[in-house]
């Protein structure tokens, strides 16, 4: 595919670690962007809220600066990166101190304008 049929969007300061978000941001890949905007609406988990609103840049990119058409489009690609970690402190029994780790994660997501689905994941 060529690059002027692909759009995207990223947010570089998502509070949740990379693992977590790599979970929920795989089930997404591969889908056309109707079907993946209502699997992240009736998710359970509190992050699928930052994932859509993620993924509505990256529509609206498409939409907007490239005039693609948004009924043909589907999720290409979601990387998921470490980001910056805030270290916290806990006070424990006898002076000592154990520490907390707060990691932020990087997502970007790649959109693209197709005729057909793709056979793989679903």
């Amino acid at each position: 595919m060529s690059d002027n049929l692909t759009a995207f969007a990223k947010d570089n300061m998502v509070r949740i670690s990379p693992i977590k978000l790599s979970n929920i941001v795989n089930s997404i890949v591969n889908m056309k962007v109707s079907s993946a905007i209502n699997q992240l609406q009736f998710s359970h988990k509190r992050i699928s809220k930052n994932i859509l609103k993620i993924l509505n840049a990256a529509i609206a990119n498409a939409e907007n600066n490239k005039q693609l058409d948004i009924d043909k489009l589907f999720v290409k690609e979601a990387f998921v990166g470490k980001s910056l970690r805030m270290k916290r402190w806990r006070p424990r029994a006898k002076g000592r101190a154990a520490s907390i780790i707060k990691p932020f994660s990087k997502l970007t997501i790649v959109v693209e304008e197709r005729t057909k689905e793709k056979k793989g994941k679903k």
